[in-house]
């Protein structure tokens, strides 16, 4: 996602990640993958359960999911993945551009 967030904040979007993943994991992947956009962790799954993403073979994990959610709040698009899968930055664009 870093290669495209400059691309999707010129559309006027915002990106925010989020991991179950521990805080130091968290802190390491900003790190090595020198990430910029907000990069949260969701310590107690909480987001993770009411987004309904929890990977269903591992529960202690959340499976690659991407939301847009517009101005008023409203998820106008989603996209969940299998582990190991994830959409990219064109594909948000293209949902931003349809808007």
């Amino acid at each position: 996602m870093q290669t495209g967030y400059e691309d999707i904040q010129a559309e006027g979007a915002k990106l925010i990640a989020i991991s179950s993943d521990p805080v130091d994991l968290v802190d390491s992947t900003r790190q090595s993958l020198e990430i910029t956009y907000p990069l949260l962790v969701d310590d107690g799954r909480k987001t993770i359960i009411a987004y309904n993403v929890l990977d269903p073979s591992d529960t202690k994990i959340a499976r690659p999911a991407t939301y847009i959610i517009n101005e008023e709040g409203r998820v106008v698009s989603k996209f969940l993945n299998d582990i190991g899968s994830r959409i990219g930055p064109d594909e948000i664009l293209t949902e931003l551009k349809n808007l």
